[in-house]
């Protein structure tokens, strides 16, 4: 049997009124081998694609974190059939309704906390002969909208919001679009699938340029359908559909976002192998492995292989001494998800790290270039703030303190890491919301607790 991660000194916490509180004291050993849960951005995308396709598809290793429970929520009221199975609620089980099969929804359709889920629907929904009301928590209607809105009114979709239709709830009136030719202003992997989505039932072919490569699973996942798809360079070229999309039954790769933590856990300790099993290492998400090699992190790919159309490997994560770089441009796209557990690796790193072009975290689940510096900060991190961006000075230890997620499931995962490193204890506040993303995370740091 392999070794389970070891993490000493992890309790189990409190919860009161909804809020969970955890515990952290140092780490005095990180070693042994980690499966992280199904990718969340891959997830989305099954569950999307699977729901207009023709026939069951069965996706193996799907995230049932909050975010992919409200996609598949909102695919309900839509009329898509689908099931977890009891006792394994990462297999996922959903019958297509074929490329004219969805239906008018009775209720408001409800996103949760998920941008993901509302920006790829909104762009199915915009292609759909029925109106539809999307709507998400307090969160979620502050994050601005606008940057779907635009082209999808340009294909022919009826879209109103609040904030001068740039902000949810959104009222959809779609159907009767038209393909078109955009050049995205920015590269967003959910701006392109949302217009990728629209574009599967247009007239005439949709023709996307990109400004920089982004995620790219749901080009492989529509050429894995059926789709007809072509790429080149920075062009995306996608005829609608003459047929419906064939099911496609998938296991879903290890999510590298929830994969960091462990791999950033391992570089900044001074006692650590660690091996990450079965991450997936899609081009447009491994800016992580890119940043920390640069860095000098000792990070090795065993086992590579192809999943899904996706390419997939195990990941082995070594102490390691790591200097500071200047970390901007091209890269960002490809480690936006990662930014808070990055700038807790420059936090350990010798020099100074600056993380720049970033400045669409501040409209995420938290301002989250503010809350990573403020919180890491706490813990005797050299942190400073930038319009679009931060500095980080290397320091020699952290101290335990006490910390607030602020809502956010990323950053309450990246102060968990700290936590471990840091001396003394830490305390996290509103820990409840690592659920978004890696619904087992708690439980795993308690299990290796006992190592």
């Amino acid at each position: 049997m392999p070794k389970k991660v070891g993490i000493n000194g992890i309790s189990n916490g409190f919860q009161a009124e909804g809020k969970l509180e955890k515990r952290i004291r140092t780490i005095f050993k990180l070693q042994g081998e980690v499966t992280p849960p199904g990718d969340k951005s891959i997830s989305h995308r099954a569950a999307i694609l699977n729901s207009i396709a023709q026939g069951k598809a069965v996706v193996r290793n799907f995230l049932p974190g909050g975010d992919c429970l409200s996609t598949l929520n909102c695919l309900r009221e839509l009329g898509v059939e689908f099931k977890l199975f009891p006792g394994t609620p990462t297999t996922l089980e959903i019958t297509g309704t074929g490329s004219r099969g969805l239906s008018e929804p009775e209720n408001v359709l409800d996103a949760g906390n998920s941008g993901t889920s509302m920006r790829l629907l909104s762009g199915l929904l915009a292609a759909q002969p029925f109106l539809s009301i999307i709507t998400g928590d307090a969160s979620l209607r502050s994050r601005p909208m606008g940057r779907v809105i635009k082209p999808l009114r340009e294909m022919g979709a009826q879209i109103l919001g609040r904030g001068g239709d740039t902000l949810a709830p959104l009222v959809i009136r779609g159907g009767n679009l038209h393909g078109i030719k955009y050049s995205l202003p920015v590269a967003s992997a959910q701006l392109k699938s949302a217009l990728l989505l629209a574009g599967l039932f247009t007239k005439g072919p949709t023709l996307l340029k990109e400004p920089a490569p982004s995620r790219d699973h749901t080009e492989r996942m529509l050429l894995a359908m059926g789709a007809k798809l072509d790429m080149d360079g920075p062009w995306i070229n996608l005829s609608p559909l003459t047929s419906p999309l064939k099911a496609l039954s998938m296991d879903v790769p290890g999510d590298i976002s929830s994969a960091a933590y462990w791999l950033v856990a391992a570089v900044i300790h001074p006692r650590a192998r660690v091996k990450v099993k079965n991450v997936g290492i899609n081009p447009g998400r491994t800016g992580l492995l890119d940043v920390l090699k640069a860095m000098g992190g000792r990070i090795f790919l065993e086992n590579q292989r192809q999943e899904g159309g996706e390419p997939v490997a195990d990941i082995i994560a070594e102490s390691s001494e790591l200097t500071g770089i200047n970390i901007k441009g091209d890269m960002i796209p490809r480690l936006i998800d990662e930014v808070p557990i990055v700038a807790l690796a420059a936090c350990l790193a010798r020099g100074t790290t600056t993380i720049e072009d970033i400045g669409e975290l501040r409209v995420k689940e938290s301002d989250r270039i503010k809350t990573t510096v403020q919180e890491i900060s706490k813990l005797g991190g050299r942190l400073e703030e930038l319009p679009q961006g931060m500095v980080i000075r290397g320091v020699n230890k952290l101290k335990g303190a006490s910390v607030d997620s602020n809502g956010d499931h990323r950053l309450a995962m990246t102060l968990a890491i700290a936590g471990g490193i840091a001396d003394g204890e830490t305390l996290i506040h509103n820990a409840e919301v690592v659920d978004i993303s890696y619904p087992i995370f708690w439980q795993d740091l308690e299990r290796f607790s006992s190592f």
